[in-house]
């Protein structure tokens, strides 16, 4: 086995939330868990840090990960990137052990707009806010919602601002912007 008090760190990408997942009744999540965190606490020296990246399927099962990790001994908590993208959303559970000194959690990313990005809330994660789109059967799906950053149109000023960045990025490829942007194409399907 390993020593205890050996590593100054730790780093996981993308596999806490499989041990969420149970196949059989038999299988306990929970327990899963508490023998991870007892273990790497046993394993990282004072002062050390442990990261994990992960991908929790909602608010429920974040904090359960992260109660279990409390109850190991680690403090700390999660911190989420980019929390209103849809693509770039990362959550991190950065755990601490006890050291001499008062440890505090890493600072978000921000958003390019120059907004903080928060530390994991768990009411606002999990509503829909009642807004739902409906299929082509008329019934309302849940799965795909609406959204004031990503409206389902996207009109001129949506294709403008969209190129301003890429300019700001240094991309040489994007076009001019004319009288003609954002217009819809003509129908040339009878050629």
């Amino acid at each position: 086995g390993i020593r205890p008090g050996v590593y100054d760190g730790a780093v996981s990408i993308s596999a806490l939330q499989w041990l969420c997942n149970a196949e059989t009744s038999r299988q306990n999540p929970k327990e899963r868990l508490k023998n991870l965190f007892d273990s790497l606490y046993r394993c990282l020296g004072k002062g050390a840090r442990a990261v994990f990246q992960m991908y929790p399927e909602n608010a429920v099962q974040a904090e359960m990960i992260t109660v279990t990790a409390m109850k190991s001994g680690f403090t700390g908590g999660i911190v989420v990137d980019y929390p209103h993208s849809a693509k770039a959303k990362k959550h991190y559970l950065v755990l601490l052990t006890a050291s001499s000194g008062i440890a505090s959690l890493p600072q978000a990313l921000e958003q390019e707009s120059g907004q903080h990005v928060k530390v994991y809330d768990r009411a606002t994660s999990s509503q829909h806010n009642g807004k739902f789109r409906r299929g082509k059967n008329g019934k309302r799906n849940s799965a795909v919602s609406f959204s004031k950053r990503h409206p389902q149109s996207k009109g001129r000023e949506w294709i403008i601002k969209k190129k301003e960045l890429r300019r700001k990025r240094g991309y040489l490829d994007v076009s001019d912007d004319t009288k003609y942007t954002g217009r819809k194409r003509k129908n040339l399907s009878r050629f």
